[in-house]
């Protein structure tokens, strides 16, 4: 038993209105919420973004025969100050994904600097070392390869250790947690968070003759290490996985009006879509594989299911759900349709499914 709400009118979709030519800045728009809402989620999003979502960076460096950040070292144009200030604007992309062995700790990336007379000559005297040269070979995405660390101006054999890690947010050197630390290692600030800047705001739209419904827009700016399509994406996900720990407490359930189908004179129409099987709606494998898993063979047994305990079957992920409701909707369906007019309920779906099925044979046979 649960409790009848009315319908919220909820976008269908996101419009991306602007995408800049570097992939940095994005412009989307959503709409329409009930009056209030586009601050609500706008807002909620806005913080994710900008303090929750992870990226990795520089934690410290060490170069060989220099004690301390607070000197200058033969050979080198800049002083170690500048040079830590310059490693802090490394920009280095890694989205580990479930299926890939992926560690948490912190990387070590270690180069030999190997700066020659005849490197020096080819650059008037001052050979500028990159983030690139200054890595070397990682199985990080350097986003700002070509970025100068410093300039050299003689020739130089020295080493450098570098270690990254993966985080979130600002984290001061102070904060930073090394094992096995050593003396003439430098610890650097952190700039974890890979989204700069967002901005929402919030019209009036119409919905009918009502003018007051919510316009959402926000503008996401990133540093390139994640795109603003990925920023939002993420921060949806992290919002839903915190609220998702209240319905520990729910102590009725609700269900909402949704835009009513046809569902008396149209009902053959419908049940046409309803007993179509899974695998003639080109869905991908993986999501095809996961709904055999679930035991949901037809149309019907699919939209009957609530959005929520989709998320729960194994190996169904956001992607998955996200493809499915694309292709219910190119249907006129959705996920949690309430089908109980024309008798069908997640008790007996297989058995009228079925019952139409011989029905209909029945009839052409004739």
């Amino acid at each position: 038993m649960s409790v009848k709400y009315g319908k919220f009118e909820l976008p269908t979709k996101i419009k991306v209105d602007e995408v800049s030519k570097n992939g940095q800045f994005a412009r989307f728009i959503a709409e329409p919420f009930e009056r209030g809402f586009g601050h609500t989620i706008g807002n909620t999003l806005r913080r994710i973004m900008l303090n929750s979502l992870e990226a990795p960076a520089i934690m410290s460096a060490r170069f060989e025969g220099v004690p301390h950040e607070y000197m200058a070292v033969e050979g080198i144009v800049e002083d170690m100050t500048h040079i830590v200030l310059n490693l802090k604007c490394a920009l280095l992309r890694k989205l580990p994904t479930d299926t890939e062995a992926f560690s948490r700790e912190v990387k070590l990336l270690s180069t030999m600097l190997d700066i020659t007379g005849e490197k020096l000559d080819r650059h008037n005297g001052q050979y500028p070392v990159t983030l690139k040269e200054l890595i070397g070979e990682t199985d990080f995405d350097i986003v700002n390869p070509n970025f100068v660390i410093f300039h050299v101006t003689k020739p130089m054999n020295r080493k450098v250790d570098i270690k990254v890690a993966m985080g979130r947010g600002y984290v001061s050197s102070e904060r930073h947690v090394l094992t096995n630390k050593l003396a003439d290692e430098i610890i650097i600030d952190s700039i974890f968070s890979p989204v700069r800047l967002v901005n929402y705001f919030v019209e009036n739209t119409r919905v009918g003759q009502d003018t007051d419904y919510d316009r959402l827009i926000l503008e996401v700016t990133t540093d390139g290490r994640i795109s603003p399509e990925e920023a939002l994406t993420f921060a949806s996900q992290i919002a839903i996985l915190h609220l998702d720990v209240f319905k520990n407490i729910t102590a009725q359930a609700i269900t909402f009006d949704q835009d009513e189908v046809a569902l008396n004179t149209d009902r053959d129409a419908l049940m046409t879509k309803l007993v179509l099987k899974i695998n003639e709606i080109e869905l991908s494998v993986r999501s095809t594989n996961c709904l055999a898993g679930a035991n949901i063979e037809t149309i019907g047994e699919l939209v009957i299911m609530p959005e929520s305990e989709m998320l729960k079957f194994r190996n169904f992920g956001k992607k998955s759900l996200n493809e499915i409701k694309a292709k219910l909707e190119e249907m006129g369906l959705f996920l949690g349709m309430d089908l109980s007019k024309i008798g069908i309920t997640r008790e007996n779906v297989k058995q009228v499914i079925t019952a139409y099925l011989s029905e209909k044979t029945g009839a052409e046979a004739q």
